[in-house]
């Protein structure tokens, strides 16, 4: 049976979540380039050429800021870890390492399901690993400050679960569909606005 031993402060493992995540969105950046000596119709044509790559990027760059933002939130109510919070949040980083390579090939291929479906895993896996820190933490409240806290809470755990469920079920979906399955992910506007507003206002 699991036994939680505090091992001490989130400083250093905060600090490492903050450098894989700036290195992470900046991969993101460097295979967006325009050609030299190109003529000016092939230099307009170059930059239509970026559209998809600039899509993906701000895509991109959006997960992960969303991730690395709930990390931080979720950890300033942390005074300690333990093995297990260590554990998931290194898988946890591994897949954010790994975002820059799906991004590309959403960029370049992002008309075939495989490209989306890759995308997707990736995306339902970081916040898998997201949700299952807040949730040991959740249940483990020795390792949190003495207080009531906004990442412990039933909603918020909710609210991390609503970018897992969306991304996951666009992986099969996207074989019967196709591509155009990838204007699912809009649905996360709206939701995340109102459970943020009821986060912030749980009354």
């Amino acid at each position: 049976m699991w036994t939680s031993r505090p091992d001490g402060g989130p400083e250093r493992l905060v600090t490492l979540v903050d450098g894989v995540f700036a290195i992470a969105i900046t991969l993101l950046v460097l295979d967006i380039s325009v050609p030299r000596d190109l003529d000016p119709a092939g230099y307009r044509e170059a930059l239509r050429e970026l559209l998809p790559d600039l899509g993906a990027y701000a895509l991109s760059v959006a997960v992960l800021g969303s991730f690395w933002r709930g990390h931080r939130g979720i950890f300033k109510e942390v005074r300690e870890v333990d093995g297990q919070v260590i554990g998931i949040s290194i898988v946890g980083l591994g897949v954010a390492a790994l975002v820059p390579f799906p991004t590309r090939l959403l960029a370049e291929y992002g008309d075939q399901s495989v490209s989306v479906a890759v995308y997707a895993g990736a995306v339902a896996a970081l916040g898998g690993c997201h949700l299952a820190v807040a949730a040991v933490l959740a249940k483990r409240p020795w390792l949190r400050h003495d207080r009531p806290t906004e990442s412990a809470s039933a909603l918020y755990l909710l609210d991390s679960a609503v970018i897992v469920v969306v991304f996951l079920v666009t992986v099969p979906l996207v074989f019967a569909t196709g591509p155009v399955i990838m204007w699912l992910w809009l649905m996360l506007i709206p939701a995340k606005v109102y459970l943020g507003r009821r986060l912030q206002n749980p009354r």
